[in-house]
């Protein structure tokens, strides 16, 4: 059975789960109250920049520092449990494909979660944008490209961190140890993104990528560059590692 196989499966059993509506209920418990306070858009406290880029950057600042890890703190547990209580892990197990096949594909299928979340931020803050807009006459709405490349740079910097949850959701087989692990791990983010040691917390990745932002729409207020060394090169060994060990992890409870 080959890896795309295993991870159709995976999607197939994705479909009659609740993990969609998981991803899509932070996203408007976050955008909705962009809506309802849209005039404070227009009130940047003196900071240079602008309504549209306040707004945008408003409403992605809760997403990135706690509703998407928490939401895929959720997810990962949710995709191990699945297999747990229906006995899932004895059923792989019992088929001729090795474990880390199986738990490789449900780390690709949280990467395709991934990608539908930020799918449903861009499309939620072009429906909230046009809304105001129309409410404000004012144009709240940025170009396309700058709004795809910023979702697209928070997505890259959200998998280093997604593959540590996966990590405790693998290695802790309580489901409330894991989730509490996953979300003690969020909250220190804020502050680890202010020390030069940040680029050791996978957490604090999206809400780093999104302050430089914030920093070249607000110039002075922010760095504006981002380093990229030493932070690749640790992002890499972090997220290889991470699905490593998870691999290795991976029904290893059930294997004894």
């Amino acid at each position: 059975m080959n890896m795309i196989s295993l991870i159709s499966i995976e999607c197939m059993k994705i479909r009659r789960s609740k993990i969609a509506a998981i991803l899509l209920i932070p996203v408007i418990l976050m955008w909705l109250p962009s809506i309802l306070n849209a005039s404070v858009s227009f009130d940047t406290q003196g900071i240079p920049i602008t309504p549209e880029h306040n707004f945008f950057i408003q409403g992605f600042l809760g997403m990135v520092w706690f509703m998407i890890p928490a939401t895929f703190v959720i997810c990962t547990v949710l995709l191990i449990q699945t297999e747990r209580s229906n006995r899932g892990f004895l059923k792989m197990l019992a088929l001729p494909v090795h474990a880390s096949k199986f738990c490789l594909a449900k780390f690709a299928v949280l990467i395709l979660l991934a990608v539908l979340q930020m799918i449903f931020c861009i499309a939620a803050y072009y429906v909230c944008a046009a809304i105001i807009s129309h409410t404000q006459n004012y144009d709240f709405i940025l170009e396309p490209l700058y709004v795809c490349r910023i979702v697209a740079s928070l997505y890259l910097a959200t998998l280093p961190m997604i593959s540590i949850f996966w990590l405790l959701a693998t290695w802790i087989s309580t489901p409330i140890f894991s989730i509490g692990a996953g979300l003690a791990s969020i909250v220190p983010s804020v502050l680890i993104i202010n020390t030069k040691w940040w680029f050791l917390d996978p957490m604090s990745y999206p809400f780093y990528v999104l302050m430089t932002e914030y920093g070249k729409a607000a110039k002075g207020i922010y760095e504006t560059q981002i380093r990229w060394i030493p932070w690749i090169p640790v992002a890499a060994v972090i997220l290889i590692t991470s699905v490593i060990a998870s691999c290795m992890m991976f029904g290893y409870k059930e294997r004894r």
